[in-house]
């Protein structure tokens, strides 16, 4: 016999003679009430696919900003660098800062600044890139298990045994991802405009160093730019 999935489920039903009293239905592990089929796993095992319902990465990136009231001038025009936000080290330690740089250096030029000469830029713009776990990865499932049930009924009496082996891997953790932009006026060190990015991806799927996720990234976080939350002009930094 083919099996076409990693689930198998192996169920034997023995009937008895006549019970010499009537009795209620029972209510099999396996099934239900008598005459309802399904087997539902061990005490409803989430660990089964029957049961089991692992969560999955969101497909939403959220994303906030704000300008400063009197910024909308000077955005999307000039010189701009990109460098490291400072006092963060990020993912800057294990190499993956440059990913997320080149990114946001692709959808700054995008809007109109000047990415391509960092001499003697007019404006500063600070990533910082820094990672969650959202989800765990999920425990190792049991690869075989059983249950029985017995019925008993005014037609007679019966056994059921159900088995289980599942084959399938736990699935690995979910990690969210943040992008953080700051862009300043380099002769103020005056914030013009910041804002932040989340996305999840799950480990296995480049989660953590992934060009696509930053491409994602920084693209829903500069998509509106230089729209955003309009507040009073934000603090003068140190350049």
């Amino acid at each position: 016999m083919k099996l076409t999935s990693p689930l198998i489920a192996v169920l034997l039903v023995c009937s008895a003679a006549p019970a010499l009293a009537q009795g209620m239905p029972g209510e099999g592990r396996w099934g239900g009430r008598q005459g309802e089929g399904g087997w539902q796993g061990e005490d409803g095992d989430p660990r089964y696919p029957s049961a089991r319902q692992s969560a999955q990465p969101s497909k939403k990136i959220d994303v906030t900003a704000y300008r400063s009231v009197d910024a909308e001038a000077l955005l999307g025009k000039g010189r701009i660098v990109v460098s490291r936000a400072a006092g963060d080290a990020g993912d800057n330690e294990d190499g993956k800062l440059p990913v997320y740089e080149a990114a946001v250096i692709d959808e700054l030029a995008r809007r109109g600044y000047d990415t391509a000469t960092a001499l003697d830029p007019g404006q500063i713009a600070e990533i910082g890139v820094s990672h969650s776990v959202a989800v765990p990865e999920e425990a190792p499932h049991k690869k075989v298990s059983g249950a029985m049930s017995t019925t008993v009924s005014n037609r007679g009496s019966g056994f059921g045994l159900a088995l289980a082996v599942d084959l399938t891997k736990p699935a690995k953790a979910i990690v969210a991802t943040r992008l953080d932009l700051r862009i300043r006026d380099k002769a103020s060190g005056r914030v013009l405009w910041e804002g932040h990015a989340e996305g999840e991806a799950r480990e296995e799927d480049g989660g953590i160093d992934n060009s696509q996720m930053a491409a994602r990234l920084a693209t829903a976080l500069l998509k509106r730019f230089p729209d955003g939350q309009v507040v009073q002009p934000l603090a003068a930094v140190t350049p």
